[in-house]
Order: C-alpha cells, then sequence, then structure tokens
C-alpha cells in the first residue's frame, strides 16, 4: 500500500484511534454519572463542554507551536497530560471530571493539530484529503463500541472495570504514540495565493472575518458542530424518553454510518481547491434532515430515530474533511497551520456550544424542541452555502 494508505500512515491513524477511544466511552459516562449525582442539564453541558472549549481556545496556539517545534517533540509531551487525564476520571466525583475535560481539552487541542499537520505535511495535494478522511475515520471507529460498553459497565454498575479501562488506555497510548514517526516532503508546493507575510497571533483571529475563504468553512464548521456537540451531550438523557429508544444503540449506528462513509465516500470528498456548492448544500441538507429525525422521534417512534443516526453519521462524515482539505488549498502557507488551527477550533467551539447552549434551552423546553433548533439552524446553513463562484485555487 502507497500513499493515505502505507505504513507510517496507518500507525497515525491507529494512534488517533486510541487516543478517541476514551472519549467514547466517557461521552456516554458522564450525562449518566451527572444525572445521578443530581446535576442539571445546564450543569451536564457545562463539563461535556468544557473539553472542547479548552480544545478550541489552545488550538491556533497548537498550530503554531508544532510549526516551530515539529509535531513529534509535541505529541510526546501531550501523551503524558492525556494519560494523567484519564487516571483522574478513576477517583474523583463531578468537579473532577471538569478539570479532566479541561486537561483533556488542551491535550487534544495539540493532539490532532499534530498529526493532521503532519499528514498535510506529508502527503502530495492528491492524497490530502484521503489523508483527512482516514484520520477523521480512526477517531471515530471507537464510537462503534464505545458507548454500549459505557452502558454496560453503568447498568452493571461495573465502574471499578471503568478505571482499570481508562488506565489501560492511558498506557497503551502514550507507549504506541511515542514509537510513531512523521516526515516531511522534501519538497513543498508553495501555496496558491501565499503571499510570503507571517501573522501573528492575533493578527490571524481577523482572518475569520477577512478571508472569505476561512469565514464560510468556519461558519458552516461552527453550526455542524452545535448539532454534533448537542448530540454527543445529551442522546444518552434523551433516548430514555422514547419507546425502545437506546443511547448506545443509537451512538453506534451514527460512529458505523461515520466509518463506513468516510471509507466509501473518500474518493468523492473534493480535493480540487474549488468550493462545490451542490455538495455542501447536500451535506447541510442531511445534517438538518438527521436533526429533525431525532427531534420527531419523540412522537413517531424509535425508527425515526436510529434513521437521524444513519442520516448523521452521513453528515459528519463528509462535512469536516471536505472544508480541511480545502482550506489546505486555498491558504497561505506561510500561516496555513495557524489558520486551519483556527478552522478547526470553530469546530471546537461549536461542540462546546452545543452543550452549554443547549443545555439551558433543554431545561427550559424539552430535549425533543432543542433538537428541533438544532434541525432549523442545519436548515439556514443549507443557504449559506451556496455561491454562485467556484472558489478557486487562486494562482
Amino acid at each position: 500500500m502507497s500513499g493515505a494508505m502505507s505504513w507510517p500512515f496507518l500507525r497515525l491513524y491507529i494512534l488517533a484511534l486510541l487516543y478517541f477511544s476514551a472519549n467514547a466511552i466517557l461521552n456516554v459516562i458522564i450525562p449518566l454519572r451527572g444525572e445521578s449525582l443530581g446535576a442539571s442539564s445546564t450543569i451536564i453541558g457545562l463539563v461535556m463542554g468544557a473539553y472542547m472549549f479548552t480544545t478550541m481556545f489552545f488550538r491556533p496556539w497548537a498550530g503554531q507551536i508544532i510549526q516551530k517545534k515539529g509535531p513529534i517533540k509535541v505529541l510526546r509531551l501531550i501523551l503524558i497530560i492525556n494519560g494523567f487525564a484519564l487516571i483522574l476520571y478513576t477517583f474523583t466525583g463531578l468537579g473532577g471530571y471538569f478539570v479532566a475535560r479541561t486537561l483533556q481539552g488542551v491535550s487534544t487541542a495539540f493532539f490532532s493539530m499534530a498529526l493532521q499537520i503532519g499528514i498535510i505535511d506529508a502527503l502530495p495535494e492528491k492524497d490530502r484529503s484521503q489523508g483527512i478522511s482516514f484520520y477523521s475515520l480512526f477517531t471515530y471507529i471507537p464510537g462503534i463500541i464505545g458507548p454500549v460498553l459505557a452502558l454496560g459497565l453503568w447498568q452493571t454498575g461495573g465502574m471499578n472495570y471503568f478505571s482499570v479501562l481508562m488506565i489501560g488506555i492511558a498506557i497503551v497510548t502514550g507507549l504506541f504514540g511515542y514509537s510513531v514517526k512523521m516526515d516531511k516532503r522534501k519538497e513543498q508546493e508553495p501555496a496558491h495565493g501565499n503571499t510570503g507575510q507571517t501573522l501573528n497571533m492575533w493578527e490571524s483571529f481577523g482572518q475569520l472575518v477577512k478571508n472569505p475563504f476561512l469565514f464560510k468553512c468556519s461558519v458552516l464548521m461552527l453550526i455542524s458542530s452545535i448539532v454534533f456537540g448537542a448530540i454527543t451531550a445529551f442522546i444518552p438523557l434523551y433516548a430514555p424518553q422514547l419507546k425502545s429508544g437506546n443511547a448506545g444503540l443509537y451512538l453506534m449506528i451514527q460512529a458505523g454510518v461515520v466509518v463506513v462513509a468516510r471509507f466509501t465516500l473518500r474518493k468523492k470528498i473534493p480535493s480540487d481547491g474549488k468550493w462545490h456548492s451542490p455538495f455542501m448544500m447536500g451535506t447541510m441538507l442531511l445534517l438538518a434532515l438527521a436533526a429533525g429525525c431525532v427531534s420527531f422521534s419523540v412522537h413517531g417512534g424509535a425508527i425515526l430515530f436510529y434513521v437521524g443516526a444513519g442520516l448523521m453519521g452521513i453528515a459528519q462524515a463528509i462535512v469536516y474533511p471536505t472544508l480541511t482539505t480545502y482550506l489546505s488549498f486555498v491558504l497561505p502557507q506561510s500561516n496555513r497551520n495557524m489558520l486551519i488551527g483556527l478552522f478547526i477550533a470553530t469546530a471546537d467551539l461549536g461542540v462546546s456550544l452545543g452543550g452549554v447552549i443547549m443545555g439551558p434551552i433543554a431545561d427550559f423546553s424539552s430535549y425533543s424542541f432543542m433538537y428541533m433548533i438544532c434541525a432549523i439552524l442545519g436548515a439556514v446553513m443549507i443557504f449559506f452555502a451556496y455561491d454562485r463562484r467556484t472558489f478557486p485555487v487562486r494562482g
């Protein structure tokens, strides 16, 4: 195998799988644990949202530091911090969970940037979208088994096994991570539109508005991630309200569809540096339909609930690698890592807001109403994704 499927890249994907396996379990355990301690949806949303909010805050700095120090040095330090965070879950309560989520957020900001920058730098342009898709695919594989395993641990009172599992994941991920290598291509292509001027950190934030490519992608990613975050944070609490509703099965279907779609559609994701309006509008339509199915399932039943899981999985499989690949072409080489870090930070912010904002909405109304708000947001993005221009790579 060669290109994005060669062994050096497979090692990076496997590391991503190990790293994110803990989250697949924690995304179910934390809401259930919070509810058992009497926490409101607002508090649970804050704890869940702390992870991605911290990731968002550190993401731009991660891109800048990795560009200076190199991904390997940063990666090895981050694996130690992540291991400490996972161990915190084994002996603390909800307050400790908040601290652990914050530490995980810092770790993930640097971890995911290190791997993605390593992949982008090492692959030729024609393989870039496949590399990002495979990375994203492997981060979702744990979501197939993790939620079911977490529910099993919770329902059988096996929290001692939960502690052993967290410690085991921390050790295995750390040991495997220390063995990976990342190599840059010897000849880096100059980015189109490269001005040769390097922005400082604060100037880069202005590019979120000034750069039309970054602005459009960031808004689409932000809104999509709000929907994804609301699903992750509250499905374990919403599913019991449905007849035959099972949160573990929902999350397993969604993650399974993400994995299958990422693999089967990897060559369909545009990797030409052009904006494809119909493709993105269709993706936003899937997102809106998915959230709508979840919302109406309280009346329509579990089948609609699980159809929503499938549609959500397809949307989730497409939106991130498509937008990330597009930006890897159109952003200037001198600031690409930092600006991609800002873009990914909008995804982190969206997931965080999915818990922080949608939690109070659910408290004041219902989970069904909250998911309908998510569907409306997705529908608005259908129109936002349209553009008569193809946004070609600038030369």
